[in-house]
């Protein structure tokens, strides 16, 4: 005896496979009550399914973001930078992020490198691109009486502003580490009097402790990145390069920092405390930011005016392919689009 052949709709030629499909995976697609994000309420009855490029555009530091999508500072002086950051401002200009590089001390004295690191053609000029030093570089010019390098580096890169990254540990932990002489507070204000151009402030994977997140806050900064603990972690990436009985002694010290969590909910409640001297409006999520939902989360908690940054996720894709990086970006704003629609954080 034959079974008869199963018949396809001609308006769901797809049903019977799928339906096949449903049953052998219906055991191994069950999500237990511990494995549920409780970040969010789902709220399935009060949206469409968003139409792709559906996100409202923003205004952030002084452009228009059509995703509320920060690449996060990476890459500065390896044989792949060019490659990588040139990969990072297409999905930009594609995307609508804004985008900070990395490290650009070897731009400082000479233009050998400049073509890893010119990408404002690729870019466009419609959104925000930031050069980026480290303190100690900065605390050095000042004491060399160098600083009008920093404005000559923003005009060869064309961006509209530096990021000031901060790394005590970092530089503690690095075996040629450079060694401050001042607290970084007061060479980032000393900067803010010396220039008028946008400076971005941030951490190097450890984040900000309240009364850091304090001071920052009353100063007129475009805004403040997190980079918190949970990232990559630049103080253990540098004791990771140092001998083995120096990484016995320090690897505890490398391990302390702040998650974003844990900042946002400091800079939340510092914005009422300090009123109208919070004058920092912008912030940068990042450190831990593993995908859009993190991201989402996290801007919608935000007092300020915030968008997130994403570094390792965007650095894995951009090193091949522009096609690898394209779908990864093209994945995360479509998750987006969906926790827009259907997502609503507790």
């Amino acid at each position: 005896m034959t079974s008869e052949p199963q018949q396809t709709s001609p308006d769901d030629p797809t049903a019977v496979s799928r339906k096949k499909d449903h049953i052998e995976l219906a055991f191994r697609s069950r999500v237990e009550s511990d494995e549920l994000d409780r970040r969010f309420y789902y709220e399935p009855l009060l949206a469409t399914h968003p139409a792709p490029g559906s996100l409202l555009p923003l205004s952030f530091l002084g452009k228009t973001l059509r995703s509320p999508v920060w690449v996060s500072s990476m890459t500065g002086g390896t044989a792949l930078a060019g490659k990588i950051n040139h990969h990072l401002a297409r999905a930009c200009a594609e995307f609508g992020m804004g985008m900070g590089l990395g490290s650009c001390r070897q731009l400082l004295y000479s233009d050998e490198h400049l073509p890893d690191f010119d990408v404002r053609d690729t870019m466009g000029a419609d959104l925000p691109l930031f050069a980026n030093l480290g303190v100690a570089q900065i605390e050095k010019l000042f004491e060399q009486k160098e600083t009008e390098r920093i404005p000559s580096l923003l005009q060869k890169l064309r961006a509209d502003g530096l990021i000031v990254h901060v790394n005590p540990l970092q530089e503690a932990m690095q075996p040629e580490g450079d060694v401050f002489k001042r607290p970084p507070l007061e060479v980032i204000q000393q900067l803010l009097q010396s220039f008028d151009f946008k400076i971005i402030v941030k951490e190097v994977g450890q984040g900000f402790g309240p009364e850091s997140l304090r001071a920052l806050l009353q100063l007129p900064l475009a805004a403040i990145e997190f980079a918190a603990a949970g990232g990559t972690n630049f103080a253990k990436l540098e004791l990771l390069r140092s001998d083995v009985a120096k990484q016995e002694i320090f690897e505890k010290i490398a391990a302390v920092g702040h998650t974003a969590v844990e900042m946002l909910q400091w800079a939340n409640a510092l914005k009422t405390e300090l009123g109208e001297h919070c004058r920092t409006q912008n912030l940068i999520l990042s450190g831990g930011v593993a995908d859009f939902l993190d991201g989402y989360y996290l801007t919608q908690k935000s007092a300020l005016p915030a968008v997130y940054g994403q570094a390792s996720g965007f650095l894995k894709h951009a090193q091949g392919d522009y096609k690898d990086l394209q779908a990864f970006v093209q994945s995360q704003v479509r998750g987006l689009e969906l926790a827009w629609a259907f997502l609503k954080v507790k």
